[in-house]
């Protein structure tokens, strides 16, 4: 028989009463210090991760909330002489298209018909050379070519309307839009010439309008008090501009609220006066359709100031000086020839 063994043979007594320290050779070595935690990472940690905003850029932290503040935009200095060169082109065009009206007689609407020729063809210059579209050529002799031809369709119809004139418009602007779509170079710029061929396009119909305007009874009488106060309106703008442009409508923009409101008011005043004068009027007739033309011409004069503006601020070059300041008086005269064709319709 072999000898009894004790139970606690091979077994590992209990470590309570181990001393605390380091474990000798048989447990190993003893685990060495962990390394302390970089500051970025702890940094990190206290701070939490970056939160991504909807649109993908990073929340700011609390020392870039602050933002530098904007510089204060300088207002452009309002040149007199220039104001008062354009008050003087305004008037002279106001003079010229009233009394080119008083030429227009029945079956005598040719002398009538070369002188708005002759401002659809200004517009055309001015306009083009201000907007600069992507094929300039084409769309001017496309232009003057549509100037011509509303001309005589307002003059040769049958029936004075402004039907024919809107079929001509329209025809202008598709062979200008396709003209531009032939050639490779400016078919990349295509969409941005949409607007200015159809501003140039319809400005140069719209004044074809007085023609058709002419051809209605009461029709010169309305020329006449429309178109005196649209020059008026304009001319006393400009005047108010060179002596007190005051208060600043923009900074970039060299015109001032009291010059847009003192031109409609005296307009107004200017078409009533006419008014008391005119078989078919009367003053409060004429009032009405004077503050609807002289505004429209006024306020389509500040939307082309404001338009200059904003290509100067967009880096857009200059473009030719006369061309750019006899842009606005145009555009003010080629908006009001429809309006007084409506009132004149609507109310007379």
């Amino acid at each position: 028989m072999f000898p009894s063994t004790s139970p606690e043979t091979g077994r590992d007594p209990w470590a309570d009463d181990a001393p605390d320290g380091p474990a000798g050779p048989a447990g190993g070595p003893a685990p060495g210090p962990r390394p302390a935690p970089d500051d970025d990472a702890g940094s990190r940690r206290e701070r939490g991760p970056r939160r991504f905003r909807k649109g993908g850029q990073p929340r700011r932290s609390e020392d870039d909330e602050t933002e530098p503040d904007e510089e204060p935009i300088e207002p452009v200095e309002v040149r007199r002489p220039l104001s008062l060169t354009v008050a003087g082109f305004a008037a002279l065009l106001g003079v010229g298209l009233v009394l080119g009206a008083q030429t227009a007689g029945p079956g005598h609407r040719l002398p009538f018909a070369i002188i708005v020729f002759g401002v659809q063809l200004l517009f055309v210059l001015a306009w083009t050379m201000a907007m600069r579209p992507p094929a300039l050529l084409l769309v001017a002799l496309t232009s003057g070519v549509v100037a011509a031809a509303a001309d005589v369709a307002a003059v040769q119809t049958d029936v004075a309307g402004l039907a024919p004139l809107g079929y001509v418009a329209l025809g202008g602007f598709l062979v200008g839009v396709l003209g531009q779509l032939v050639r490779r170079v400016d078919r990349v710029r295509v969409t941005d010439s949409l607007g200015t061929t159809l501003l140039i396009v319809v400005g140069v119909v719209a004044f074809a309008t007085l023609i058709t305007l002419s051809r209605i009874p009461a029709g010169t009488q309305a020329i006449t008090v429309c178109l005196a106060a649209t020059g008026v309106a304009l001319t006393v703008a400009r005047l108010t501009d060179a002596v007190l442009a005051w208060p600043r409508l923009a900074p970039q923009v060299p015109r001032g609220a009291a010059g847009v409101v003192v031109g409609a008011m005296v307009g107004t005043l200017t078409s009533a006066l006419l008014g008391s004068y005119l078989v078919g009027f009367t003053p409060t007739s004429a009032a009405l359709i004077g503050l609807v033309t002289a505004a429209t011409a006024v306020l389509a004069d500040l939307a082309v100031g404001y338009a200059e503006a904003g290509r100067l601020m967009a880096g857009e070059p200059p473009t030719m000086w006369i061309a750019r300041h006899m842009q606005g008086p145009l555009g003010g005269f080629a908006l009001a020839a429809p309006a007084a064709y409506a009132m004149c319709v609507l109310f007379l």
